[in-house]
């Protein structure tokens, strides 16, 4: 068994050394009481989504999340639930499936949210990511794939290094080009814009912000970083990341950065007919970013 070394960080929680990385963990993880303090959305939207990363640790900071996310769903419905990677820790091992989704999400899969995940980095490392992508509760039709919520489509990516990138990139124009919905969102682990560890992914960039910016997607949503962070429109793209599921690293910011906290959470969009608004979610309930992006952004 790895060994664990606590150590006292600068945002005044715990630091975790597992693995050779560092994680921030909150000092308090099990704070969170009553759902009675959740507030209800203030304006009306079409409907509403939720989106993490980074969570499948079954430890008590994805909990916690867990938890929030199903009291804010009580006084906020949503109906589903992008899952941008690292699914489960640490190797993507499916026997693990309960503790890491299953139980900690059970109240939002009884009122019959659905979860829709793409591949992250440990996701793969077991039969790369075959049990998962078969897995029905994680709704994947193949290692990338696309879905419509009126009025909105949604892209699934695996962004790993490993993907079948020609295929996949010819898949995405294709689909990106017969869209018919106006809002696009399109969601894998990686980032392309991003303050922390990992910083910008010039490779990655350089393959999709061609095809994000051309095809007008307002929306790219991804883990891997272990913050809260989302960017000012860069050619007319929004990128949030929202690695904050279970596991937390610190953040600063870029001169595209519009906001970005490393603290525990998970975000939701409100879909309008003219805008989206992004919130950030703490695990007091509370919003602690709120972003809009207009339907005329491209």
């Amino acid at each position: 068994m790895k060994r664990r070394k606590f150590l006292i960080s600068s945002l005044g929680g715990l630091g975790l050394v597992l693995g050779g990385h560092q994680y921030l963990v909150a000092r308090h993880p099990l704070t969170f009481k009553s759902c009675s303090k959740i507030a209800s959305a203030t304006s009306t939207s079409l409907w509403r989504f939720a989106a993490i990363a980074d969570f499948g640790t079954g430890d008590a900071n994805q909990y916690l999340v867990a938890k929030t996310m199903s009291c804010y769903g009580e006084r906020n419905p949503f109906p589903l639930v992008l899952m941008a990677g690292d699914n489960i820790y640490e190797h993507g091992e499916i026997e693990k499936i309960d503790t890491t989704f299953e139980i900690p999400y059970r109240e939002l899969l009884q009122q019959d949210v659905k979860f829709y995940a793409a591949l992250g980095n440990h996701d793969i490392r077991t039969n790369n990511g075959e049990d998962q992508i078969r897995y029905a509760g994680f709704n994947m039709n193949g290692r990338y794939y696309t879905f419509t919520r009126q009025p909105v489509q949604f892209f699934a990516l695996d962004t790993n290094s490993e993907a079948p990138w020609q295929e996949q990139l010819d898949w995405l124009e294709r689909e990106l080009a017969n869209a018919q919905q106006p809002w696009k969102v399109v969601f894998g682990h990686h980032q392309i814009y991003a303050s922390g560890k990992r910083g910008v992914a010039r490779e990655l960039a350089e393959k999709l912000i061609p095809l994000l910016s051309r095809y007008g997607v307002q929306l790219y949503i991804n883990g891997h970083e272990h913050h809260y962070e989302r960017t000012k429109p860069i050619e007319g793209t929004t990128y949030l990341t929202c690695g904050i599921g279970a596991k937390l690293r610190e953040v600063g910011k870029s001169d595209w950065t519009a906001y970005s906290v490393s603290r525990l959470g998970f975000a939701v969009v409100e879909v309008y007919r003219d805008r989206l608004e992004i919130l950030g979610i703490g695990t007091d309930g509370k919003v602690f970013d709120r972003g809009k992006i207009a339907l005329n952004s491209i």
